[in-house]
């Protein structure tokens, strides 16, 4: 008998689940694997900006941007993410689709211009579902990388981008990141010794259409939602990038505008759950499902 996913109204066997075409018909709006996602426009950054933000990513340890147009149809994307949370699923699996990471190829002139034309994708990506009526949070306050992230002139060899789904308020679980030029242990072997002051801890309230870009070395966290803050869950996702002239964080490196694979997607979200799991409670039948994903061949 095939091992099954309990669900709210149902039952999934891990069989099912790892087809493309049930995917499909589970989201017919999105795409799989389609050669149209990646060219999506991507907008050129003046000299000046690309400075500013440079300069920002460097002493701040981050940025705040904005693309008034994604090219992504954040309905689509959000409703599958509640609908994957209705499953008993992880959001983690909307990265099954290609608007997902059409996200990520439209940061590539902001990537770019912090890392350098030779840059790759980590194999580290996520999809939040921060609930306020449960009173969930994002996750614990963590270092990406930590200090070895960092070149000798203090710029980043490492980078994540996170980029808010629904709008992210005070109330509903926005980041929240200590700047680094208030954080004394930052950029140190000792930054695992947190000596910040509590004053200098920065909100980072959001909108869709926002974005944020920090080094992997700066302090933050995903806060705890309040039952205040209504019914509608705050969503994000967040890809991570680095120089392909430094060893790899993790492997296997990706090229950052190439089209995966369905299958390669499937292994990639199976690495994500296991890779993650000390973040959030694992329950035994998701593990067992991420284990089948990470061995996946069709």
């Amino acid at each position: 008998m095939p091992a099954l996913i309990p669900t709210p109204s149902s039952a999934l066997s891990v069989d099912t689940l790892l087809q493309g075409n049930f995917w499909q018909q589970f989201a017919p709006q999105l795409h799989i694997q389609s050669p149209q996602y990646n060219l999506a426009p991507m907008p050129a950054i003046e000299g000046q900006i690309l400075q500013a933000v440079q300069g920002l990513v460097k002493h701040e340890g981050y940025f705040q941007g904005n693309l008034t147009q994604w090219n992504t149809p954040y309905a689509a994307v959000t409703d599958v993410i509640s609908r994957l949370n209705g499953l008993g699923l992880l959001p983690v699996f909307a990265f099954l689709y290609d608007e997902m990471w059409m996200l990520a190829h439209q940061l590539h002139p902001v990537i770019e211009g912090l890392l350098g034309p030779h840059y790759a994708m980590l194999p580290d990506f996520w999809a939040w579902h921060v609930d306020p009526t449960k009173a969930e949070s994002g996750w614990q306050p963590h270092r990406d990388k930590g200090y070895k992230a960092l070149a000798a002139d203090g710029s980043p060899t490492s980078v994540t981008a996170w980029i808010p789904l629904t709008q992210a308020t005070t109330l509903n679980g926005c980041m929240y990141i200590v700047p680094a030029d208030r954080d004394p242990t930052y950029g140190t072997p000792q930054d695992k010794d947190w000596k910040f002051q509590y004053p200098d801890v920065r909100a980072l309230p959001a909108n869709p259409g926002d974005f944020f870009v920090w080094n992997q070395a700066v302090l933050h966290w995903g806060s705890h939602a309040s039952p205040r803050a209504g019914n509608t869950p705050r969503m994000s996702c967040a890809f991570e990038f680095q120089r392909t002239d430094i060893p790899a964080w993790n492997q296997p490196l990706l090229q950052p505008r190439g089209i995966l694979s369905y299958e390669d997607r499937v292994r990639l979200i199976g690495k994500q759950v296991k890779q993650y799991q000390h973040m959030y409670p694992l329950p035994d039948h998701l593990s067992t499902l991420a284990d089948r994903m990470l061995n996946y061949t069709p």
